[in-house]
């Protein structure tokens, strides 16, 4: 579980994320990131957070958004509030690595799939499109379900897949969370 001052590595994407303040220490009312994003061609699935407000607050560079299908820019000074349920992503397609500090409120576990998504990514385990492998995702799918969702297929089809295929997943040795092989 992520504390104060934890740092995690995406090694697909090149995102550092250092946990400022987790649900942990906040009695679950927020979690806050500091991340840096270099330049890069990987864009994250998009996603909604059901229950979850985000945002984040450019120090340096600029951030790119897709929220609802528009996309935005994001440059120092300037901050972003993303509502609940919104489907969206970012990425850094600026050569200069963009400095910002996120938030999700309530913080609910998101810090954990955090860490099990860029264990994975450094593993070498995501798909082209940065999703968890196949007998993966049913665990993550589930244990996140109130923190992240992808937008597609839609959630029925996922939740659906996910209870069928969670036990097939569970005897061939997949858990909800992931840690690092190496």
């Amino acid at each position: 579980m992520a504390k104060q001052g934890d740092k995690i590595v995406n090694g697909r994407t090149g995102q550092t994320m250092i946990f400022l303040e987790t649900g942990k220490e906040t009695n679950g009312t927020l979690l806050e990131t500091e991340s840096f994003n270099p330049k890069s061609d990987m864009r994250e699935p998009i996603h909604i957070h059901p229950k979850q407000e985000s945002g984040a607050r450019v120090i340096s560079g600029k951030l790119h958004f897709l929220v609802n299908g528009k996309e935005e820019v994001i440059s120092a000074g300037e901050r972003i509030t993303i509502a609940a349920g919104a489907a969206h992503c970012f990425w850094n397609e600026d050569d200069e690595v963009a400095h910002s500090v996120q938030y999700f409120t309530p913080a609910l576990h998101i810090d954990e799939f955090f860490e099990s998504f860029f264990a994975l990514a450094n593993d070498g385990k995501l798909s082209e499109k940065g999703m968890p492998p196949f007998l993966q995702l049913p665990l993550m799918g589930l244990k996140h379900r109130n923190e992240i969702r992808v937008t597609s297929p839609p959630w029925v089809i996922q939740l659906l897949t996910y209870y069928l295929l969670a036990p097939v997943c569970y005897l061939l040795g997949y858990r909800a969370g992931y840690r690092s092989e190496k």
